[in-house]
C-alpha cells in the first residue's frame, strides 16, 4: 500500500493517541469524518494498522524490572525453533523476542517485578527449552522508549 500525506497524518495522530475520535483525526488530517473513517479502515485492512491498544505504566503495575536477555543455542532445527517460539509465547513476562544475526541467536525483553521474579522467569524458560547460553542485562535507567514509528521518513510531504 502506498501511503500519501493524508495517510501519514492519520497514522501520526493514531500513534500519538489511538483513542482520538474520528472527528479529531479527520481535523488533523484535513478531511471530513467519513473519508477519514474509510482511510482508517483501509489502513487496517492493509495491515498498516495492526491494532489499537492502551499503553500501561509498568512501574505503576509493580513491574519495576526490565531485562534484556541474549540467548545462544546449539540447535537450529525447525522442531527446536517451534518449541522455543511456543515457550516464549506462553510466558507473558517475555514481551519481545527477536532472532538475530551475529554471535547471539535471540534477544528477549522481559518485564517483571524484580530480580527474584526474573529468576523465576529464567528458570521457567530453561525448563521449557534447552539453551546453550543465556545472558541477562538489567535496565538501570530508561532514557528513551516509544512505540511511535518514524513514519515521517517515508517520504510523504506534510
Amino acid at each position: 500500500m502506498r501511503l500519501d500525506a493524508i495517510d501519514i497524518k492519520i497514522l501520526r495522530a493514531l500513534q500519538e493517541d489511538a483513542s482520538l475520535a474520528v472527528e479529531e483525526i479527520a481535523q488533523r488530517a484535513g478531511l471530513s469524518k467519513t473519508p477519514c473513517w474509510r482511510r482508517i479502515k483501509l489502513l487496517e485492512a492493509a495491515g498498516v494498522i495492526k491494532k489499537r491498544v492502551a499503553l500501561l505504566e509498568q512501574r505503576a503495575l509493580g513491574l519495576g524490572a526490565t531485562v534484556f536477555v541474549t540467548v545462544r543455542t546449539r540447535q537450529h532445527e525447525a522442531d527446536w525453533l517451534q518449541k522455543f517460539a511456543s515457550a516464549v509465547a506462553q510466558m507473558p513476562e517475555i514481551v519481545d523476542v527477536y532472532r538475530l544475526s551475529g554471535d547471539v541467536d535471540y534477544m528477549l525483553r522481559v518485564v517483571c517485578a524484580d530480580i527474584t521474579d526474573y529468576d523465576r522467569v529464567y528458570r521457567e524458560l530453561i525448563r521449557r527449552v534447552p539453551l546453550a547460553d543465556v545472558s541477562s542485562s538489567f535496565v538501570m535507567e530508561e532514557i528513551k522508549h516509544t512505540t511511535e514509528l518514524p513514519i515521517h521518513e517515508l517520504g510523504a510531504d506534510d
